[in-house]
């Protein structure tokens, strides 16, 4: 069974959204690869683009692993870490 990244991706901008300090700036489903780019609400430069690979990992724009599909909620919260944000 073929894992669906955009799902991923909606759940990862879904969860990083609740994060007072965040804000999904674009969710691009229909790019190849799709991503998700998220920004600190507070800070120009703070952001972000993530990218769910085919084994259900979250893949910063530098190569950082932030976590897996199975566990969602904690990957947002290392990208919310990343980006100086306060938790959830």
């Amino acid at each position: 069974m073929m894992l669906d990244t955009a799902l991923c991706l909606e759940r990862l901008a879904w969860h990083a959204s609740r994060h007072a300090d965040l804000a999904v700036h674009r969710l691009s489903l229909s790019s190849d690869p799709a991503y998700v780019s998220v920004r600190n609400r507070f800070s120009a430069t703070l952001a972000e683009t993530v990218t769910c690979s085919e084994e259900g990992a979250f893949i910063t724009s530098w190569g950082y692993r932030l976590g897996t599909a199975d566990d969602v909620e904690s990957a947002a919260a290392r990208l919310a870490f990343l980006l100086a944000a306060l938790p959830a």
